[in-house]
């Protein structure tokens, strides 16, 4: 047996090995004309980010950091450089629901295929900006996006850093596929369960196949009433809402509820959900509920805009679920409700998101507001804060710069002209 001086003498070559290792990392240098502080909501001008291997090791104004000797630096000064986006809402595993292919999708299409397409959607929503995202269920694909995530995190693919919520819960006759005979075995785009105990063994199976978190529906189905209104029936019960948050909070894992309004929100909200995922017709009690308890709200917005002529039929030519959510986004921007980027990607082709922040600035938020959203306070959302969402020493050196100043013209944001993901270029038209 080997004793304890040499064990120790071993572990201290080890450290020592370990030590130069990270000590050999390359040192790049990036200078920004303006770089975005995402914790305090403010831009230094003439700044510097110093890189070693995959993470920020000194950030700021140029004369604040010093500069390592033989570093590779990189010119950015025309540009305004910010962390690494994230968008808190996506589903890779589709690709063009809104061109009415969600049934072909699921009955047409392998797993296979399907996750096949999740990876090139990956490596869009990065090179667009995205460097870590909450992909919020599989659509029908089980426990595909766990393999995307992993592939990716082992270096086999590229694509943003990834949580994933694999297939989603919700209840008999509360998702699609619906409308075919009785007689016809048809694929489902969620996991159902009726009951408290099959709830939490939901949340037991997901997470024993790699969730990260834990998705369900708290509404489904919706209709307007004669005056306008709209109507959001609501799928599970509290007690099963409460089973699946208890379960998912005792296991570590974060609860996102899709829920429009009404009893279903108020299940969500009760239960205490960690986010709401759209939140079209948040009243003033959920609103300060989800103030009170810290809850957060994903809105996106940017996906109901595309065609809103059934609402309007229904309506009468009263409304539709795009003015409903944008009334409904203004009193909870109002309220101080933590609000994170997200966008529904998916429905809509992928690497084009970034639309979103121009309705978020249009129904109300400051520029800044909106960067804070899909950095700080989306980082926050997923429990990442310690690693993406500011330019920070320690924190991954994900980044990403646009020519011009998004404060003045958000759209700046779809025109993203270079990314880094842990210290490596993915793209740069700057140069």
């Amino acid at each position: 047996m080997k004793s304890r001086h040499a064990i120790g003498a071993a572990l201290g070559v080890l450290a020592l090995a370990v030590s130069l290792g990270a000590q050999s990392d390359p040192w790049v240098v990036i200078r920004a004309g303006r770089l975005f502080d995402s914790q305090q909501g403010v831009f230094i001008t003439n700044a510097v980010v110093v890189v070693q291997g995959e993470r920020i090791a000194q950030a700021g104004a140029a004369d604040q950091v010093k500069i390592p000797a033989g570093a590779t630096e990189i010119n950015l000064q025309h540009a305004t450089l910010l962390p690494g986006l994230i968008d808190a809402h996506t589903h890779l595993l589709l690709t063009g629901e809104l061109a009415g292919r969600y049934d072909e999708e699921l009955l047409k299409e392998s797993y296979q295929y399907r996750t096949i397409e999740a990876v090139v959607n990956a490596r869009k929503d990065l090179e667009a900006g995205f460097t870590s995202m909450r992909d919020v269920e599989t659509e029908g694909s089980m426990y595909s996006d766990v393999d995307v995530r992993n592939a990716i995190n082992r270096g086999l693919v590229p694509g943003p850093r990834l949580e994933v919520a694999t297939r989603a819960l919700s209840t008999t006759g509360g998702y699609a596929l619906e409308g075919y005979s009785p007689e016809v075995t048809v694929p489902s785009g969620v996991q159902k369960v009726d009951s408290p105990w099959e709830a939490r063994k939901a949340v037991r199976e997901q997470i024993s196949y790699g969730a990260d978190l834990i998705k369900i529906y708290g509404t489904h189905h919706f209709y307007f009433t004669p005056d306008g209104k709209l109507a959001n029936i609501p799928t599970f019960t509290l007690e099963e809402v409460q089973a699946i948050v208890d379960e998912a909070h005792r296991l570590g894992k974060k609860v996102a509820c899709h829920a429009y309004g009404g009893p279903g929100l108020h299940n969500c909200l009760d239960a205490g959900v960690d986010s709401i995922e759209h939140g079209l017709d948040l009243d003033e009690a959920a609103i300060q509920e989800m103030v009170q308890k810290h809850i957060y709200l994903v809105p996106t917005l940017y996906v109901y805009e595309f065609d809103s002529s059934d609402d309007l039929k229904a309506t009468g030519g009263k409304t539709s679920r795009a003015r409903i959510h944008e009334a409904s986004f203004r009193r909870a921007l109002a309220a101080g409700v933590p609000i994170a980027f997200g966008t529904d990607v998916g429905p809509f082709p992928h690497g084009t998101q970034a639309k979103e922040f121009a309705y978020m600035v249009r129904f109300g938020m400051t520029p800044v507001q909106a960067l804070r959203a899909a950095t700080w306070t989306a980082a926050e959302l997923m429990g990442w804060q310690d690693r993406v969402g500011s330019v920070a020493p320690g924190k991954f050196a994900d980044l990403v710069a646009v020519e011009g100043d998004p404060t003045g013209d958000i759209t700046e944001l779809e025109r993203v002209k270079f990314v880094m993901k842990g210290g490596q270029v993915v793209r740069n038209d700057l140069k």
